[in-house]
């Protein structure tokens, strides 16, 4: 069920009058278990069995992790987080697997190139391993009685945790000792209305007013369409899919973060202006925060991080990226995307290791502007999965400057982009008197936005994450 229909809007409205009606306020999680049910098996039913094995599975290992003797408690854990990732490896890799080692005429190949790759997998997958690896540690966990000996509390608890619809199908991604604690009876007078009203106008306005018209322009980056473009057409567009795939799932995370608040439950900001960034480490600062400090708790932590040497540190850094690369799909130009980043991340490393550099403000702005140029060219990896069809566009960057530029396309693509370089502008000059006048007439501009969302709405299309 997309966000951004009239049937999301309903079910959201019918489960906030149940949720907050009196007569059901001791009912509250299970009112929200059975909306986040229906919103997960609305267009695919047969996935809700997928969703339901997997929150069986963690259900009981990471309960019996908590409550078994200590000689148990780490192999249920280590089981627990191998059957999670032979779930995920299974679907979101199969096809992978088919295509690299098996002929498509193959019985195997062409059997591992069938296998669906079902909505929101990677995300509650994560959550799963979150709360095992919680549980081992018990990290905030038993000691504040969030993990009930009664097993059904602990199912219900659960099944609420990895299915919570803001969150299901593109996070952002939670871990089980930030929204454990947070289940309890909520009140309708506890709701910060003007924050959820933000959030959500905010995220929809950046859905459906940005990235739904720029996807009409970028569109044209697929393969074999970009080879008859202009080099500056090719150049204008990868911009235009850079600020697209910012609005659209910064959006997506807008509004999950408003309707969980409507609901009574925080999740952490997910962006946080991240083309302001001035290097790769600032920048997986702020871009898909609930990822990247996922795979920092959960991966380069206990892989050593920077505690064993140089050496160990960028080879700890290059792992944990590229099996993030991968955790975006099953095709190897994420795994190329990851590799990227993770040479970036310790080639800045070493920098700062072997030299002090004080930079100026000049400096800082050019750093900045590198950043934003060599991040935008790597998305191309995502909108173009298959690798030779990314070398092919550069090439057609290279040969095509004798073509004829397209200006309609052009003048969309930076009409629409606009909203995303205000918005960073206006965060990074948020000192200054211009600013500071902006943020106190802010309600003019959320009235804008939603006038905008209904008067200039793109076609309406899927959020670019529900792929992953």
């Amino acid at each position: 069920m997309l966000f951004n229909s009239y049937t999301f809007l309903g079910l959201v409205l019918l489960t906030f009058i149940f949720y907050y009606a009196p007569l059901f306020s001791k009912h509250q999680v299970k009112i929200l278990i059975i909306a986040s049910l229906v919103f997960y098996a609305y267009d695919q039913l047969n996935l809700l069995l997928l969703l339901i094995s997997s929150a069986v599975i963690n259900i009981l290992i990471s309960y019996y992790v908590i409550f078994s003797r200590e000689s148990r408690k780490k192999i249920l854990a280590a089981t627990g987080v191998v059957l999670n990732l032979s779930i995920l490896a299974f679907f979101k890799y199969s096809p992978l697997i088919g295509s690299s080692f098996f002929a498509k005429s193959d019985s195997i190949g062409h059997f591992l190139l069938t296998i669906p790759l079902p909505i929101g997998i990677s995300f509650f997958t994560f959550e799963g391993i979150s709360l095992l690896i919680d549980s081992f540690k018990e990290k905030k966990l038993r000691s504040n009685e969030l993990v009930p000996q009664s097993l059904a509390k602990h199912a219900q608890r659960t099944l609420l945790f990895i299915s919570f619809f803001p969150h299901l199908v593109a996070g952002p991604i939670l871990k089980a000792h930030d929204f454990l604690p947070q289940i309890e009876e909520k009140k309708i007078a506890e709701i910060d209305w003007v924050f959820c009203f933000k959030k959500i106008v905010l995220g929809y306005f950046l859905k459906m007013v940005v990235a739904d018209n720029l996807k009409d322009f970028t569109f044209w980056i697929a393969y074999p369409y970009f080879q008859s473009r202009s080099s500056i057409d090719l150049i204008v567009m990868l911009f235009g899919y850079s600020c697209q795939i910012f609005a659209d799932f910064a959006g997506y995370s807008l509004i999950a973060i408003g309707f969980a608040k409507l609901f009574g439950y925080s999740f952490n900001e997910n962006f946080n202006f991240p083309y302001i960034s001035t290097s790769f480490k600032e920048f997986w600062k702020r871009w898909h925060i609930s990822l990247s400090s996922f795979l920092m708790e959960y991966l380069y932590i206990p892989l050593g991080g920077n505690r064993k040497g140089a050496t160990r540190t960028y080879i700890n850094l290059m792992i944990t990226m590229i099996l993030g690369g991968l955790w975006h799909g099953g095709a190897w130009s994420y795994a190329i995307w990851g590799g990227f980043h993770g040479s970036a991340l310790s080639i800045e490393r070493f920098i700062s290791d072997k030299f002090k550099i004080k930079y100026n403000s000049f400096i800082n702005f050019m750093k900045g502007a590198g950043v934003f140029c060599l991040v935008t060219l790597a998305w191309l990896l995502f909108k173009l999965p298959e690798f030779s069809h990314v070398i092919k566009y550069f090439q057609s960057i290279s040969n095509n400057f004798m073509q004829k530029d397209d200006a309609h396309l052009i003048a969309y693509i930076l009409l629409y982009s606009s909203p995303v370089v205000l918005y960073h502008a206006v965060y990074a000059m948020r000192d200054t008197v211009l600013a500071i006048r902006i943020q106190k007439a802010d309600f003019a501009f959320y009235g804008i936005m939603l006038f905008l969302i209904t008067v200039n709405s793109g076609s309406s299309g899927s959020f670019i994450y529900f792929q992953f």
